[in-house]
């Protein structure tokens, strides 16, 4: 990505001892004011942010997600992105660099920061308010009750919560990726329940609701599965299953297509037709001629 086009909204702090960075922003206005705030931009630092009031919307080059109050949101470094109130709202935006989480040089942490900091296929991270997420959440909040009232403490106490922010933040992406791969795993055994089912009725009525009963599923859920997995629907997959059957015979035996229309299960000799010629470019009787004059060449 060539990030020439929109600004590096350089961390405030970056020449300090401590360059760690809290925007308090309310209904748009950002305290203190940070360069690229109102456009497209980028940091070189990890930013989280934590939703205190209101709603908000974050826009990235391939995104849109809006964020409700007790929502928070994770950016990667290098991420093109603008973060703008949906209506009335107040939020934490925290700006720091990476290397605050490694602990020190050639810690086994830093194994764990490089499997998401800077990955390209790693951008953002919503991170609602649901049980998963809660523990990250309630760190967040913690971060933004340390700027109400800091101490003499006050940079420990945020390298401590930062470093549980990474771990419990860790933790939800694990769980998130555990879970998608459950889905993946739950829709790959229904499909195969599913195109089996195809496999041993395509001469019957198939129907939607038939089906879904096959894997004890809705029928929505049937469709969903069919269109996730294969782009497609589960009637389109059964004619294309059945033509496929129809072609074979043609191919391989000499039964009437009378006989092979019924025997893939339409029902109509025209229809068969009309379907078959969509999918080969050619008539039941001109694909079987075609394919005897292959052979006898």
């Amino acid at each position: 990505m060539n990030h020439d086009k929109y600004i590096n909204s350089v961390n405030l702090n970056q020449n300090t001892n401590f360059p760690y960075l809290v925007l308090n922003v309310i209904n748009g206005n950002s305290y203190p004011r940070n360069p690229g705030f109102r456009v497209m931009h980028w940091h070189e630092d990890i930013q989280f942010i934590y939703v205190l009031d209101g709603e908000i919307e974050i826009a990235t080059l391939e995104s849109r997600t809006v964020l409700h109050k007790g929502d928070g949101f994770f950016i990667n470094k290098n991420v093109v992105h603008l973060v703008d109130k949906v209506d009335a709202c107040h939020y934490n935006s925290f700006i720091f660099p990476d290397y605050f989480l490694r602990f020190y040089l050639g810690s086994p942490a830093e194994q764990i920061v490089r499997q998401i900091i800077g990955l390209e296929d790693f951008p953002i991270f919503p991170i609602v308010n649901v049980k998963e997420n809660i523990a990250v959440l309630n760190t967040l909040r913690k971060l933004s009750s340390l700027e109400q009232n800091k101490t003499t403490l006050y940079p420990y106490e945020v390298l401590s919560t930062l470093s549980t922010l990474w771990l419990e933040f860790c933790r939800a992406v694990q769980i998130s990726e555990n879970e998608a791969h459950k889905k993946n795993s739950q829709i790959t055994n229904r499909m195969a329940i599913f195109l089996q089912y195809i496999e041993l009725h395509y001469p019957e009525d198939v129907t939607l609701e038939s089906l879904a009963k096959s894997a004890n599923v809705s029928k929505s859920e049937c469709l969903r599965c069919f269109k996730t997995t294969l782009q497609t629907t589960p009637y389109k997959y059964l004619i294309e299953y059945r033509l496929s059957k129809a072609a074979d015979l043609l191919k391989n035996t000499d039964k009437l297509i009378e006989n092979i229309t019924s025997e893939v299960g339409f029902h109509h000799v025209s229809y068969f037709g009309k379907c078959f010629r969509e999918k080969t470019g050619f008539s039941p009787s001109e694909y079987r001629e075609n394919f005897y004059f292959m052979l006898k060449k």
